[in-house]
């Protein structure tokens, strides 16, 4: 019983340490490289709108956000998880891969992006934030 509560809260504080880190990101990067005049991101109608104006710079800060996102979910998740550390930190990729998909029915952005994104920024950064945890983690 013990093992399957901090499972669900290894799971929940991965989901909730990556957000963070996700959404950090995308703050910190739309500051840094402004959207194109006149786009509103505050609603997916607004960002639909406007998304032929985006350059490839504006791809760069929502690649980042997904894959540091992943993980830094994927480490927190296996520092935290009793058991099967990798299988936890591969839920949360799976989580955030979930979201990603349904933005990319969402948002008509490019298909380079949705290939790379789909497939780099979810299922192998939380593997790598797995990895992570043991090599700088699990050492000490």
């Amino acid at each position: 019983m013990k093992n399957l509560l901090l499972i669900f809260l290894s799971i929940f504080c991965g989901l909730l340490f990556g957000s963070i880190i996700n959404m950090s990101i995308i703050e910190v990067g739309n500051s840094m490289i402004t959207l194109p005049e006149g786009t509103d991101n505050s609603s997916i109608e607004g960002i639909k709108k406007n998304i032929h104006l985006f350059q490839f710079k504006h791809f760069i800060t929502p690649l980042l956000a997904h894959s540091l996102g992943s993980l830094t979910g994927g480490m927190v998740a296996a520092w935290m998880a009793p058991i099967n550390k990798l299988m936890i930190a591969i839920m949360i990729g799976v989580f955030f891969m979930i979201g990603g998909t349904v933005m990319v029915f969402q948002l008509p952005s490019p298909i380079w992006f949705n290939i790379i994104d789909l497939t780099f920024a979810y299922l192998p950064m939380a593997w790598i934030g797995h990895k992570m945890y043991f090599k700088f983690i699990a050492k000490n």
